[in-house]
């Protein structure tokens, strides 16, 4: 996974029945979600679904010969505005691709990604962008 951006905005509250969706208490995202795979198609990716996991939401990408996609985590709700992360689901810097029978460089992929996230948000005057560069959505980075 490379760095993760954290967004605040009330674009993106807690959706009706997310609650009995999410799998691990607090893990909401689903409006973000829902939000990053219209804006993401309009960028020129695949984006067939969206789901939720143990940690979060993912957003299905099919643009890369490797399983893809970003991964969406939440803080502590405050004040009616939820803390939000996102960040690639790459797993590292090489990854096994079956379709190509070897290790896929993940980088030119997850960079990209990366890029078109900060500008999706950037682009939206009710998204504050908090971070671009923390290394864990849980620890606030003193230099982001």
């Amino acid at each position: 996974m490379g760095k993760f951006i954290h967004i605040r905005s009330k674009k993106f509250p807690i959706l009706p029945g997310e609650k009995d969706e999410i799998v691990n208490e607090g893990m909401y995202g689903k409006a973000l979600a829902q939000y990053l795979q219209t804006k993401l198609l309009e960028h020129g990716y695949d984006t067939p679904f969206v789901v939720c996991e143990d940690w979060g939401w993912w957003v299905e990408l099919k643009t890369a010969p490797f399983t893809f996609g970003v991964c969406i985590y939440c803080g502590p709700e405050t004040n009616d505005i939820l803390d939000l992360f996102c960040t690639d689901g790459a797993t590292g810097p090489r990854k096994w691709s079956w379709r190509k029978f070897q290790f896929v460089d993940t980088k030119p992929w997850t960079e990209k990604l990366h890029e078109d996230l900060v500008a999706i948000f950037r682009a939206d005057p009710e998204i504050e962008i908090v971070s671009t560069c923390l290394d864990s959505p849980f620890l606030e980075d003193e230099n982001s």
